[in-house]
């Protein structure tokens, strides 16, 4: 983890040093000269060769490189663009590498405490026998609502990077600032996941309460819309799961909650209910999949309200955060 970070830092640090010796002028005639090939070469490269040595080649790291580069040397303006969303390609870097440490290597994966936990505080009488959440509608799902589940699901990352967007062409400190909530919030979580593995409830419903090691990521209830719709979405994100035992917190429960405050905080007014509602239908979908626990989601929302209060804290406390905000967003503007 901390090589990922440290190669982040020095992403940043050369990609905003490179990027401020440029005026804030027009696209047109911005041409790119030696040093933004060796910098684009370097970082690409960097990542590249650390990514084979980690984790092994794959074709997606082919195509970050690739849409990194051409934005990298295409022109100031989409120069700009992508050294500000960099923040999220060290996000997604990290979250990848977690492939070549496992979190079950580092602590016992909870899997029976866990369960019996749910089951003690949310669990439902259903045919005489107290079952979770999570086993009630397994046994009572409708099409409507895998539907709407779904596409609830498909919102966790698409919105949070349309609103980073929105706020990168509205006002670029609040983009600065809402994006490494983000990246802090998601700190957190893996944190959490190392030093507390768990597994999800689709887990002991397929294989009971033993700990297999390698077990491949699954869609549980979402295949069922996949399979309405005759797709293979959801299959094909879940295959590339960095950890099975990582349930607890869901990130998916906190993402919708950082854009959430981010909207109420910008005055977003009536979108700002979008994002309640998106954030309701997560929380919701990840229970009725059995993707998550009720517990897995409160923690996820926990650790967003965490990150947020943190977040502000380090920023009105320290001048020096404040100054590479400041720093950060003139380099973008």
């Amino acid at each position: 983890m901390g090589l990922v970070l440290h190669f982040g830092i020095l992403f940043l640090n050369l990609t905003l040093k490179n990027n401020l010796n440029y005026p804030a002028t027009s696209l047109a005639g911005s041409r790119t000269t030696w040093r933004e090939f060796v910098v684009a070469a370097l970082i690409s490269g960097g990542y590249l060769l650390l990514s084979f040595l980690l984790i092994g080649f794959k074709t997606d790291q082919l195509f970050l490189v690739t849409i990194f580069s051409a934005l990298y040397l295409a022109s100031t303006g989409t120069r700009k663009f992508i050294i500000g969303f960099s923040i999220f390609i060290v996000y997604w870097i990290i979250f990848d590498y977690m492939k070549a440490f496992p979190n079950y290597a580092f602590n016992d994966v909870h899997i029976k405490s866990l369960y019996d936990m749910e089951l003690r505080w949310f669990g439902i009488m259903y045919e005489g026998k107290l079952v979770t959440p999570n086993e009630y509608f397994l046994a009572n799902n409708s099409t409507w609502v895998d539907i709407m589940c779904g596409l609830f699901y498909l919102c966790w990352v698409p919105v949070p990077l349309a609103f980073a967007a929105f706020l990168y062409f509205k006002n670029r400190s609040e983009f600065i600032k809402f994006s490494l909530t983000f990246l802090f919030v998601n700190i957190l979580g893996f944190i959490v996941y190392y030093l507390y593995p768990a597994a999800p409830p689709w887990y002991i419903q397929l294989h009971g309460v033993d700990f297999y090691a390698h077990t491949p990521g699954n869609t549980a209830g979402l295949i069922r819309f996949d399979a309405f719709f005759d797709v293979q979405i959801f299959q094909a994100l879940y295959a590339k799961s960095s950890n099975v035992f990582a349930a607890m917190p869901s990130l998916h429960s906190s993402y919708p909650l950082i854009v959430t405050f981010y909207g109420i905080k910008n005055k977003l007014g009536w979108v700002n209910i979008i994002f309640i509602t998106v954030s309701i239908g997560i929380w919701f979908a990840a229970v009725y999949t059995s993707h998550h626990y009720i517990l897995d989601v409160l923690a996820g929302v926990v650790i967003a309200l965490v990150g947020i209060l943190s977040f502000l804290t380090l920023v009105k406390r320290n001048g020096e955060f404040r100054n590479f905000i400041s720093y950060y967003a003139k380099s973008i503007s």
